[in-house]
């Protein structure tokens, strides 16, 4: 899922637990009580006690699980479903969608699928594998994931993976950044069934940076691959069920023919109560880690704001220690006052850097190292630092790391997925000729110019405002 390169591992993360409601207690004062002496007045028996249950927490938003759910499972009663999902597919209350589904009344779950990472998050990123029994349901997990063509596409459920099911569920939480793949995965999943005449269906969810976000290159056509199947910006502003509104409702957006892409049949469950301008912290919903390396929301602003400039072959890092994934910061041989002084120097609008010091497991010293901070989200442009990086790295290496990437097999490779991640040709040539001297605020003037085309047209696949 992350194609950018670390100097340090996560642990494995734990799945965000579930609030539930508490249900009441209540205590009750000894009704015995010693007889009156004849001195005294009677003594009144002591009050009954009663503690209050504390109030079930309250959800701002319904995701499209939940409202399945309150409208009683209808577009899937009496169907065989497939669905494709991962640990981030929870309901509200932090129920797995697979046992959510495997419990609806009239709907028969008949297969799993699973996306890069595996069902569980049990595989790497980037590691492929193949179909197999999920132990815990007894259920087949179909890979999409295995790394194989068939028919000439990879990734894409097959006719014999599709066989036996009536409708294909897909509840995958996304980022908003249109190189995570989880998006991908729809897509492609949405080409097969399309292809098999097998009704799909989107369960949706928020994008974690809102709706009103939309920054970074457009995807040059000839990049498309499974880091980029959306023509869209880096920061694309839209969510998973308005993708798939956009994939089926926008001629040439499928790879398919037009004449299966009219056929086929979606539906886009939407959520209740989420609106546009709403980031995660604010739906009320406890953050499921993704993937291993976006652990929390911080992970999932960083993510589109570093990851493309500590791409390979560029000399940055991300991260302090093994903490502060995206967020952390630093550059092979470069001091770190250089680097903090370079960095502010660019007073790029909404962010800050500071320096912060985080223990190290592996050794007991703290571990040095620059946090990038957003000061203000509404004057922040999430991806814009990330080319700027790219021309310090040329900076602090006259020899240009990515022109010098070009003599090499190994570095052909690397550039080739550096290109699918960032999508400009333009720039890239640029960069590779030009290095240090390339013009960035140029390209960032232009970028903006066409990210707000493309978000007024995206405005007929919203769902929400």
């Amino acid at each position: 899922m992350e194609w950018f390169r670390f100097r340090w591992a996560l642990a494995c993360l734990l799945p965000a637990l579930a609030l539930i409601g508490c249900s009441a207690s209540r205590t009750t004062a000894s009704a015995s009580m010693p007889a009156p002496t004849p001195m005294g007045p009677a003594v009144a028996p002591a009050p009954r006690i009663i503690r209050a249950a504390p109030p079930a927490p309250v959800f701002p938003v319904m995701l499209g699980i939940d409202v399945l759910e309150s409208e009683g499972f209808a577009p899937l009663r009496g169907k065989r479903v497939g669905l494709l999902t991962h640990p981030a597919g929870v309901n509200r209350r932090g129920v797995s969608t697979i046992d959510v589904l495997r419990h609806a009344p009239g709907v028969q779950l008949a297969a799993l699928f699973g996306a890069e990472n595996g069902l569980y998050d049990e595989y790497r990123s980037g590691v492929n594998y193949p179909d197999h029994i999920d132990p815990r349901t007894g259920l087949v997990v179909h890979s999409l994931y295995t790394g194989l063509k068939v028919n000439g596409h990879m990734n894409r459920p097959t006719r014999a993976q599709l066989k036996g099911i009536d409708v294909f569920v897909v509840d995958l939480q996304d980022i908003g950044t249109r190189s995570y793949t989880f998006i991908s995965a729809m897509k492609t999943a949405m080409e097969g069934c399309f292809e098999n005449g097998v009704e799909f269906v989107v369960l949706d969810r928020p994008n974690p940076l809102g709706g009103l976000k939309v920054d970074g290159p457009l995807l040059d056509p000839q990049w498309i691959s499974y880091v980029g199947e959306f023509r869209v910006p880096y920061v694309h502003g839209l969510t998973m069920g308005e993708l798939a509104r956009m994939a089926k409702g926008a001629p040439g957006v499928l790879d398919v023919p037009e004449t299966v892409r009219q056929a086929g049949r979606l539906v886009v469950v939407p959520m209740r109560g989420w609106r546009r301008g709403m980031r995660w912290p604010e739906t009320g919903l406890a953050w499921v880690p993704t993937t291993p390396y976006i652990p929390n929301f911080q992970a999932v602003e960083g993510y589109p704001m570093t990851g493309l400039g500590s791409a390979a072959p560029s000399p940055f890092s991300n991260g302090v220690g093994t903490q502060h994934p995206f967020r952390g910061l630093f550059c092979k041989g470069i001091r770190l006052d250089l680097l903090e002084r370079d960095l502010n120097g660019l007073q790029l609008p909404g962010i800050a850097v500071r320096r912060i010091s985080v223990p190290d497991p592996k050794t007991g010293q703290p571990a040095l190292g620059l946090y990038i901070e957003i000061t203000d989200w509404d004057a922040w442009n999430p991806v814009e630092l990330n080319f700027y990086l790219m021309k310090l790295a040329c900076k602090y290496d006259p020899r240009n790391p990515f022109a010098m990437a070009t003599r090499t097999a190994a570095g052909r490779s690397e550039l080739s997925l550096f290109r699918k991640l960032t999508g400009s040709t333009a720039f890239f040539n640029d960069l590779v000729a030009h290095g240090a001297r390339v013009d960035v605020d140029a390209y960032i003037r232009d970028w903006q110019d066409k990210d707000r085309v493309y978000q007024e047209q995206s405005r007929r696949y919203w769902l929400y405002y």
